[in-house]
């Protein structure tokens, strides 16, 4: 068998170049995204930054720790808590202390100011170790020192909390002879004018041994979780220790959505590719039945083929994919989508991708030609007589049935999860892969849909374009098929996301009762002199609130973070319209909690343990539920509740009377803040998409694109050629080439648009049920289609498939040599 199948594949090579491509790319996409998983397995150890001097760093309580009947639960805080007075001064006998503050700073004096400062006292400049370049320490009050080279000893800075003058320029240690690289972009302040503008300290170095140190925190916060961090544990007192497992947790979100669309992908390709080629061999097969070939030979021969072109394109694209993987690092490093360390390849990577990419490749291969082979042995030997290129059964039952029971499947799991859950649907897991079930389904359809969906074209042309679609319905729905799951994938992926946001604009739009917004212009939070000269402002109604965190055990077992927000229920209710569904807003006090339906516990009146921000335990009543919309609806408490948060976002309404001109300008003369109004928030508050997930997307539409033009390729090149003896036919009837020409164009311009009309189809019906799912959930059911991306991979699909076509039956046209 494997002789006569690779003479064949020597004889056909052209009708199975299209499998070969389109099999070692998608392997080769596969030994990428296997590589880059590899890669982002691991976060690599990062050394001490800010205190890589410090002898020790002892750190106020950072971690909630819940004991429960399987064990510990910890969550990291949202405010971790200060090194208790009684510790700091019972260290302060054993060695000199010196207390860290960082709080954001922005500068606008320079235009080159980064966007990331951050301030800290000059006391713990040294800790890094840093040096002075230029200048000399900040002494007054309105002196600072920078590190990095964006502004130069002398220059004025303006800042909200006062203009700055800056004295010198810093530079980490690398060695003894020259400076090290720059982690952070610092702004060094005297201690004191540190201490007023961050009066909280969270952690502390220690100029003492670590035994002592440890010794003297054991007796004095026998209740308090005190860290002690020595030797490279000092690296969690820097700021988001963990920024390089979260870039690569998200990494692997992208590269495992990207490899499995590839898969996907690529086993629809090759299984249609695979299909058409069979079918268009239907009088060779029956040739070798008339010679005494069985059914099973034949299953055999065409499994062989699989086997042999899965085999080539396999090792193939392996070899792709090695050197591949690194241009893919640098354009995800390059876009900030993975620290600047991140790489792909190497010996670090080990042999699995490769493993993993060959087997899977091969295993398309044969599961692709399965459906065929069983197809082709069932080929009669008078097909060797046959004579006529008109299509006869445009589905098998075969495809038929289980096309049918996809369909089925795909409309029962929505329809259950619309019932049970329906806020699964708008996970980003949930609305990538659901799609793909349908569109699988639709696309094994297909076939039915042709001759009805085909019009009736005006021309002699058109007439004999329709028939040649209608008559040759396999032919037509090898092409529809790969430009339906283009199609489809462009409308449901992106529309998806931006039906989500769409509804997570309309229900701030809902939900936003005041006539302007306030926000913090530098840093997270208000001053409080800021805040109290909003106050001051006639004619408002003031309601200021800060975001916060409440932690709950659901079922005893899981430690569940919910986001907050603290505000006085009274001003609440007149500045903000909440999606309630039972009980009052007013009823919120310091012994009550608003919850969401999202709860494990949301009945009026239910007791719930709760753990503050701050990690203080509470019991509180719920005093109002929420409906549980987009996922942004969180919880409510009063100040009292909010766990040391700071306010940052005040809701100012203008009362009856008050010129709204007159408020909004007395308003923006307060100093470091940033004034919106209603429109101005609605508008800022819809969510953008972010890298990653613009980068993913565009990374599955190109792979599908990719797909879809060597499936059309491949399809519409074989078609020609098993069409030269009717085009010559059609020439000695006395048509032009040129009429011929447009007679392939238009045929496959026929096939573009029945897959266009199907995908979006596909759309309407994933976008209909994301629809479904926020109504029910109490938002406002959206849908958003994204039309430009619609637009755009249609035109390219239509761009592939005329030019492919044009290209393909052009050789036709050329005379045959005497």
């Amino acid at each position: 068998m494997l002789s006569v199948a690779w003479h064949t594949l020597r004889a056909r090579w052209a009708a199975f170049a299209g499998s070969f491509v389109a099999l070692a790319l998608g392997v080769a996409l596969l030994t990428v995204m296997g590589q880059a998983l590899a890669a982002s397995l691991d976060a690599p150890v990062r050394a001490p930054e800010r205190f890589a001097a410090a002898p020790v760093v002892v750190r106020g309580q950072d971690t909630l720790r819940v004991a429960t009947s399987t064990g510990e639960r910890t969550k990291e805080l949202t405010r971790p808590r200060p090194v208790p007075a009684g510790t700091v001064a019972a260290l302060r006998a054993l060695g000199p202390v010196t207390e860290d503050r960082s709080f954001p700073v922005r500068a606008y004096g320079a235009p080159a100011a980064p966007d990331d400062l951050v301030g800290h006292p000059w006391s713990t400049a040294r800790f890094a170790p840093y040096r002075l370049t230029a200048g000399r320490a900040p002494a007054a009050a309105d002196e600072v020192a920078t590190s990095g080279d964006w502004v130069t000893v002398g220059t004025r800075l303006h800042t909200a909390d006062g203009p700055l003058r800056v004295v010198g320029t810093v530079g980490t240690v690398g060695t003894v002879s020259e400076p090290g690289p720059d982690f952070e972009h610092a702004v060094f302040y005297p201690d004191a004018r540190a201490a007023r503008l961050a009066p909280e300290s969270i952690q502390l170095v220690v100029e003492a041994d670590a035994a002592a140190v440890r010794a003297a925190v054991a007796v004095k916060d026998q209740d308090e979780d005190v860290r002690i961090l020595t030797g490279d544990a000092r690296r969690l007192a820097d700021a988001d220790p963990g920024r390089d497992a979260e870039a690569l947790t998200a990494l692997n979100a992208l590269f495992g959505t990207a490899g499995g669309v590839t898969a996907f992908v690529s086993v629809f390709v090759v299984a249609s590719t695979f299909a058409f080629a069979v079918d268009r061999r239907r009088r060779e097969f029956g040739l070798l039945r008339t010679a005494g070939a069985t059914p099973g030979q034949i299953r055999r021969t065409v499994l062989a083929e699989a086997l042999l072109i899965g085999t080539l394109a396999s090792a193939t694209g392996c070899v792709l994919g090695t050197y591949g993987a690194p241009h893919l690092a640098e354009l995800v490093v390059d876009g900030g989508l993975a620290p600047k360390w991140y790489a792909i390849g190497g010996p670090s990577a080990g042999v699995w991708p490769y493993h993993l990419a060959f087997w899977t490749g091969l295993l398309v291969a044969l599961c692709g030609a399965l459906a065929a082979s069983w197809r082709a042995g069932r080929t009669a030997p008078a097909q060797a007589l046959r004579e006529a290129s008109v299509d006869g059964r445009a589905l098998t039952r075969g495809r038929r049935a289980c096309g049918t029971a996809l369909l089925l499947t795909a409309v029962a799991i929505l329809a259950y999860t619309l019932a049970t859950d329906p806020g699964e649907l708008l996970h980003r897991k949930s609305y990538i892969s659901r799609p793909l079930l349908l569109i699988t389904a639709v696309a094994l359809l297909s076939p039915l849909t042709v001759r009805p969906l085909v019009p009736r074209l005006p021309g002699a042309v058109g007439l004999l374009a329709r028939a040649g679609a209608v008559a040759g319905v396999r032919r037509t729905a090898a092409v529809v098929a790969p430009v339906l799951v283009t199609v489809a994938l462009a409308g449901s992926l992106p529309g998806a996301t931006a039906t989500i946001g769409a509804a997570r604009a309309a229900e701030v739009r809902q939900q936003t009762v005041a006539d302007f917004v306030v926000t913090p212009q530098d840093g997270t939070t208000l001053r409080a002199g800021a805040l109290e000269k909003l106050r001051q402002v006639p004619g408002t109604v003031v309601s200021a609130s800060s975001a916060t965190t409440v932690f709950t055990l659901e079922d005893g077992v899981a430690l569940v973070k919910s986001e907050a927000r603290a505000a006085d229920p009274a001003l609440l209710a007149t500045t903000v319209r909440l999606p309630v569904t039972a009980g009052r807003l007013t009823d919120l006090d310091d012994g009550s909690i608003v919850v969401t339906e999202e709860w494990a516990r949301h009945r009026v009146g239910q007791r719930v343990r709760v753990w503050l921000g701050d990690g203080t335990p509470k019991t509180l009543r719920i005093a109002a539920v929420l409906s549980t919309g987009t996922g942004d609806n969180g919880a409510y408490v009063t100040p009292a509740n909010a766990g040391g948060g700071g306010v940052d976002r005040v809701d100012v309404r203008v009362r009856a009377g008050a010129d709204p001109t007159a408020v909004g300008a007395r308003l923006r003369t307060v100093d470091g803040v940033r004034v919106m109004s209603r429109t101005q928030w609605v508008r800022a508050a819809h969510p953008q998409t972010n890298r990653t997930t613009r980068l993913g997307m565009l990374l599955v539409l190109g792979i599908a694109l990719l797909y879809t033009g060597i499936s059309v390729a491949n399809t519409l090149a074989m078609a020609a050629a098993e069409r030269r003896a009717d085009l010559t036919a059609l020439r000695r009837a006395g048509a032009t080439s040129g009429q011929i020409l447009r007679l392939a164009a238009t045929e496959a311009l026929i096939a573009v648009a029945v897959g266009t009309l199907m995908g979006l189809l596909v759309t309407a019906v994933n976008l209909t049920g994301l629809s479904a799912a926020l109504h029910l959930l109490s938002a406002p059911p959206t849908i958003a289609v994204p039309w430009q991306a619609l637009t755009w991979t249609t035109a390219a699909c239509a761009l592939l498939a005329t030019t492919t076509a044009l290209t393909s039956t052009t050789p036709a046209l050329r005379p045959p040599r005497p």
